[in-house]
């Protein structure tokens, strides 16, 4: 069991992952230039409820940054997590 989740890009299958002891948290997304457009949020049922989730939003934030990247958070559980951390405002895409 590793305790370091690294949030990493799978461009073959359009999303990004975490793994968190065997079980993958992720977001598909699509790519429009400089902006990350996410369309769904997913954490295991075996991880709900344990802050996977959020740890892995984390983790994207800090990607989408590394990147140069802008965020459009299509998917509600992305849109409300960014709402909810002012931090991250600035890399939310102008509409």
């Amino acid at each position: 069991m590793s305790m370091t989740q690294t949030v990493t890009d799978n461009p073959a299958r359009s999303r990004y992952e975490m793994d968190v002891d065997g079980e993958t948290v992720f977001a598909d997304y699509r790519r429009d230039g400089e902006r990350l457009i996410v369309t769904h949020v997913e954490a295991p049922v075996a991880l709900r409820g344990t802050g996977a989730a959020g740890r892995f939003m984390a983790g994207l934030m800090e990607q989408v940054r590394a990147e140069g990247l802008k965020v459009v958070p299509l998917c509600g559980y992305a849109a409300g997590w960014i709402r909810a951390h002012e931090q991250h405002h600035d890399l939310l895409a102008a509409r």
